[in-house]
């Protein structure tokens, strides 16, 4: 295919790498804020969690975005996957966010492994979203003039 009709994608994908970003920050912010006023039993704003769980939801569909992008991307430039170390780290980018999701789903006051499930994963997402972040950024050099 010819590459200037993918350049509107590759756009979108930064905007959503970009805003995916933003939103794994805002949501290490309000979770570690959930969390201060867990462990001090101090009363928080009512807005807090519904924030919280807004900013995952968005983050999740963020990264199933970018899923799609680089997919289409992909196939679309070279015929088939696999030719870079970015699909690797895209695919366990979308398998954690999608087992943060979960295991958020699942906190309770019944369920208390799950909100440790919930921050490691979460840790674990980080650095994941570094390294799809940085392969990515390798992958974008070579469709720029």
């Amino acid at each position: 295919m010819n590459l200037p009709s993918f350049l509107w994608l590759w756009r979108i994908a930064a905007w959503s790498m970009g805003l995916t970003l933003t939103a794994y920050f805002l949501l290490a912010v309000t979770g570690g804020v959930l969390f201060y006023t867990r462990s001090n039993d101090q009363e928080r704003s009512s807005w807090l969690r519904p924030l919280h769980i807004v900013l995952g939801t968005g983050a999740v569909s963020l990264v199933l975005v970018l899923l799609a992008i680089g997919v289409v991307g992909t196939i679309g430039e070279y015929g088939r996957l696999g030719h870079s170390v970015h699909l690797l780290f895209g695919l366990i980018v979308v398998g954690l966010v999608l087992a943060s999701a979960w295991s958020a789903s699942r906190i309770s006051v019944d369920r208390p492994w799950a909100r440790s499930l919930h921050v490691t994963l979460n840790s674990a997402l980080g650095v994941a979203l570094a390294a799809a972040g940085l392969s990515g950024w390798q992958v974008v050099q070579k469709y720029l003039p």
